[in-house]
């Protein structure tokens, strides 16, 4: 078990205000997303009125799917992001043409997925189900079991259907660093709701708690 309970990324923010009720709670991260198609997706410039708000020094991860590494570039100083989290893509790519953190998402379908993410070159990995045809947000979970009891060598991400409900048998049972959520918080698509924030890092918390008393 880890000596403190993960930390919060809260994803698919669209709104200035929810920035900020994150940052009311402590949230590690915010996440803007940037793929095409996406209930959630935001422009530079909408991202930049939501990060506006913001610490500096917070983290604002921007979300790619399958990213043109110019385009990446191109958003980061608008936007004021501190982190790139890729679905599909070259890390290397990004890395070279982006001084920042890089997040390499990865859909867990089996064992193979696990051995994937463990030989990522990314700076982080996040662990997300597999949904034929999405990248993320999906609301779905995947076979935790997967994970029990394993050791991945390096920090990462638990994403994929987390809930204020789920997220403390989740906490206790995997350790994770951080723990990313996004539907699992809304009220409708890319609207979140305080309360259940709150609710969520508190549920974070005390699955860590248990975790740590069962040694």
């Amino acid at each position: 078990m880890s000596a403190e309970p993960p930390l919060i990324k809260v994803c698919g923010i669209t709104r200035p205000e929810d920035a900020m009720a994150c940052a009311a709670l402590d949230v590690w991260a915010i996440g803007l997303v940037f793929a095409e198609g996406s209930s959630r997706q935001v422009d530079a410039e909408a991202a930049a009125s939501i990060t506006g708000v913001l610490d500096p020094m917070s983290s604002k991860v921007g979300v790619f799917v399958d990213p043109d590494p110019a385009e990446v570039a191109r958003i980061v100083p608008i936007a004021g992001l501190t982190h790139i989290q890729i679905h599909g893509g070259s890390v290397s790519a990004v890395k070279e043409a982006v001084p920042l953190p890089v997040i390499e998402a990865f859909s867990i379908d089996g064992p193979s997925a696990l051995d994937a993410a463990r030989a990522s070159t990314a700076d982080l990995i996040l662990l997300d189900a597999a949904v034929e045809g999405q990248a993320g947000g999906t609301g779905a979970t995947f076979d935790w079991s997967l994970l029990e009891g394993k050791d991945l060598g390096r920090p990462w991400i638990l994403a994929g259907g987390l809930t204020p409900e789920n997220v403390v048998d989740a906490v206790a049972r995997l350790s994770p660093d951080v723990v990313d959520v996004s539907t699992g918080v809304e009220s409708a698509p890319g609207l979140k709701e305080p309360e259940r924030i709150r609710a969520f890092t508190r549920g974070a918390t005390l699955g860590w708690e248990r975790g740590a008393a069962r040694g």
